[in-house]
This record gives C-alpha cells, structure tokens and sequence, in this order.
C-alpha cells in the first residue's frame, strides 16, 4: 500500500514528545513489511539541513490573511520510507513547535493549518497517489476536512484516511473569529462539525470527517468515550464508536534491549539475569545513594517522567512519606512543573539516604534507570499508550501502574495467572501507597519476583505487531464504502 502519513512532530528532526518517536518508528516498520511510505512534517530550526534534499517543487497556498510559500526538503529514511518536510521560516523556525517563553504561539491556527492543507499539496505537485492517508493528532485535522470537500474529486480525496487520537486532552481550540481568518465556509461551524463551545476545534474536523479513527491504545479508545475522559467530546465519538480502533503503540527494541543496550555496564537477558545487579549498583552510585550492606536485600523504585498532574506526581508526593520508614530506595528523572519540582526536593532534603532526584533530562540515564531498578512507578491519571512500562517489562523491571489506558492494557496484576506487574485502580495516594507495599512483599519472595521479571522480559511489545493491527485496519477501510461523513 502507498500510505501518506502527516504529523505535526517526527523524530529525529523534530520532537516534544511521544508522537514524534510514533511517526519515526511506525513508518519504519510498516516500510519493513513492504509498504511505500511518504511521511510529511513542517521543517522546524532543530532540524539538521546538511543531511537534506532540497527538492524543485514548492508548494503554494492562498488564506485570507495571504499567500504562503513553502520549500520542499527529503530525508530517505530507508527502503520505501521517506520524510517530506516543509520550510516555511515565518511559521517553523521558531524557537518551539507549539509554544515559546510567553505561552502557545497565539497564530498556531495558521501554522497548522498551512500544515495540514501543504502536507496535500505536497502530494499533489509530487503526483503521490496514496490509498491510505493517515493523520496524526489535532494539527492534522483540517486536512482530513480538505478532503471531504475540496479534494473530493482529486486522486487525494480517492483514498481513504484514518485519524488517530494520541492524547484528547490537547485539542487544538481557537477562537471562531479563525474561521473567517483561514477563509473556512460558515457552513462547518456548527456543533456537529467543527464548533466547540463557541471556538473551532482542529481536533474535531479529523473526528467528524476521517473515514475512520484510532488511538494508541484498546481501553484508551473506551474511556474517551466517557465524559470522564472524553473532554467534552465523548458524545461525538461515541457516534462514531463503529469506526474506532485501540491499536497499541509500540516499542523500538533496537533502541531498547539490555541483551546489547551500549549504555549498560553489563548485559542480561530473561535466561541470565545476573547483570542486572551490576546495573543497580551502577544507578546507585549516579544517584549519589549508598550500596546495601553486605547480605542485604533492599529494593530500588524508580521514576522517569514529565512531572505534571497528569503522569501522579501529587500521589507520589503524599504516599512516599509514609512508605520511607521501610527499607526501600527511590530515584526520580524529570523535569515539569516547579511545585513537583520542588516537592521531590523536599523529599530528597528529609530522607537524604533513600531519596534521590535528577531535575533533568538525560536519555543514557535513563536506559541505565530502566536496567538497575527494582520497580518502576506510573501512577498516572491517565496515559493514552505509554512507552516506559513496556521499557521496565523488556528490563527486568517490575511495573507498578494505575490501571488507566495502555497501563491497563499492557501489564497484568500480580494477582493474575500470567503476572507481569503491579495495578491499582483508584486515583488515590494510599492505593499507591499499597500497590508498594505489594512490591515490597514481592520483594520478599525472590522466586516469585524472578518469575514475574522473566514473563515481564519475553513480552513481545513490538512495533511489527503494531504495524500488522494498522495494516488490517488500512486494509478494511481500503475494502469499506464511503461513509457518511464524506
């Protein structure tokens, strides 16, 4: 199949976030089992140019606020995968993809809707033909409303589109004067198109008008159909509950294996666990925290995250003070919002020999982190997919997840026949407080916790699983009539 994929970030030139390590490693790997993939991104300044081609064709578009031009660069990325992205300085280079030190760019409507609309044209002054087009996240959604209307009649608007939601809570809402100011016909703002409480909501144009929708996991495509996490667009995807697919994300495990990851100090695998301790002595002295005495067991918790109210850095706060009385170490990775900052210091400052955190980012510790620890927290208010769960299980670290989106989807309780990690339900400090404390009498039972580490290590979260779901998926929109919607 011939698959245009558009997407607003896209790794290694551009990214803020999981999406971009998405739309490198899912063309790459549908490319591997034998479809053509062209994939087109904006060209942001952290982009790399001297490794680029810049191509003949431009591309041209007319808005009411005038005339854009864009540049046309290509990266080959492999056999039958390519990266197409656009220069438009005024718009990409910049000092952020979506935002600068005074907040969101206040003209990201145009920016993405040049975007959208130029990844079609893009295709059209190439003269792709593609049978799938698939579009990622809010940035992208007036293409898919492009191509209801005015590339219906063109070979662009003969193929079919699949919209996938990442994360719903990043919508893409802008005040209803951007319709006139994008030239838009009144006509689609109305609450079963593209008006939102008042405002024109980017998101909402790849619901309505995509021939079909997915996100990147099973439950997550359930709960965004509640009004508990459907942000206030449940309703409208719960009409469209008959085109909505949960396909998990995958993971890169050429990037993420400790039978050969180059940043440990020593390898293991699921039939020879033994250098993992090395690891865990390894973060121990990063971390400036003191190795067990000899003959003693002591259990290192780790977190690598965002620190924001959406990843539970609030319960961790509250349930940590009263779990440090046991024998337990705790490291932290990340950086985010200053009160969490701050907090996870405090904690550091009272319990200086069993706390430690890294205000930062640093990917290489972060690999070691995955390799030394004991257990790994997430206790999220909700993940749409997330990708470090899948990293612990592959390393020998147990999970201990609110079972929420691909958490829930992608580790089993302790409590089951095939255990792979710790759950709990309730958005609480004391659940966590005793999901941990299940880890600590897990701890406790050396066989039982090699067990559960070694089913964790032989999962298969793979990113050609991944592309064969999305492959099936093309494949029925490919045999499926036109719906309504178009």
């Amino acid at each position: 199949m011939k698959v245009l994929f558009v997407c607003s970030e896209v790794a290694p030139f551009s990214k803020t976030g999981g999406l971009a390590d998405v739309a490198e490693a899912l063309p790459a790997a549908l490319a591997s089992r034998g479809s053509e993939v062209t994939v087109v991104t904006p060209l942001y300044s952290s982009a790399e140019r001297q490794d680029l081609r810049r191509l003949d064709q431009r591309i041209r578009l007319r808005f009411p606020f005038g005339e854009q031009h864009g540049a046309l660069f290509e990266a080959q990325m492999g056999a039958g995968h390519r990266v197409l992205l656009i220069d438009h300085p005024g718009f990409f280079m910049r000092e952020g993809l979506y935002q600068g030190p005074a907040g969101e760019y206040p003209d990201n409507h145009r920016r993405f809707a040049f975007m959208s609309i130029g990844a079609l044209s893009t295709a059209q002054v190439l003269g792709l033909e593609p049978d799938i087009i698939h579009l990622n996240d809010w940035q992208t959604g007036l293409a898919a409303v492009a191509l209801s209307r005015a590339y219906r009649d063109t070979a662009l608007g003969r193929a079919r589109t699949l919209f996938t939601i990442h994360n719903l809570a990043y919508q893409g809402n802008f005040p209803d004067r951007a319709v006139l100011d994008l030239g838009m016909p009144r006509g689609l703002f109305t609450p079963d198109r593209l008006e939102f409480h008042g405002r024109l909501s980017f998101i909402k144009g790849g619901i309505v008008f995509a021939d079909a929708l997915s996100t990147v996991s099973p439950r997550y495509a359930q709960e965004i159909q509640t009004p508990e996490m459907g942000y206030g667009l449940d309703g409208i995807l719960r009409t469209r509950r008959d085109s909505l697919h949960g396909i998990l994300n995958g993971v890169d495990y050429a990037q993420w294996a400790p039978e050969s990851d180059p940043v440990l100090p020593a390898h293991f695998s699921p039939d020879d666990l033994s250098g993992k301790e090395i690891c865990k002595h390894r973060v121990l002295e990063a971390f400036g925290l003191a190795l067990p005495a000899a003959g003693m067991r002591v259990p290192l918790f780790a977190m690598i995250s965002r620190l924001t109210g959406q990843k539970g850095i609030d319960l961790v706060l509250q349930a940590l003070p009263w779990l440090l009385e046991e024998d337990l170490q705790v490291v932290v990775l990340g950086t985010g919002e200053p009160r969490f900052e701050e907090g996870l210091r405090q904690l550091q400052q009272r319990w200086p020999q069993k706390v430690s955190v890294r205000i930062g980012f640093d990917n290489s510790l972060a690999h070691l982190i995955e390799a030394g620890s004991d257990f790994f927290l997430m206790p999220s208010r909700y993940e749409p997919c997330g990708l470090n769960q899948m990293y612990s299980l592959r390393y020998g670290t147990i999970p201990i997840v609110r079972a929420t989106g691909g958490l829930d989807d992608t580790v089993q309780d302790i409590g089951a026949a095939e255990a792979t990690g710790i759950k709990f339900q309730p958005y609480s400090a004391p659940a966590l407080a005793s999901a941990i404390h299940r880890a600590l009498e897990l701890y406790r039972h050396p066989a039982r916790l090699h067990e559960v580490r070694v089913r964790g290590m032989r999962k298969d979260f793979s990113w050609s699983k991944s592309a064969a779901e999305y492959e099936a998926l093309y494949r029925s929109l490919q045999r499926s009539g036109i719906p309504a919607g178009r």
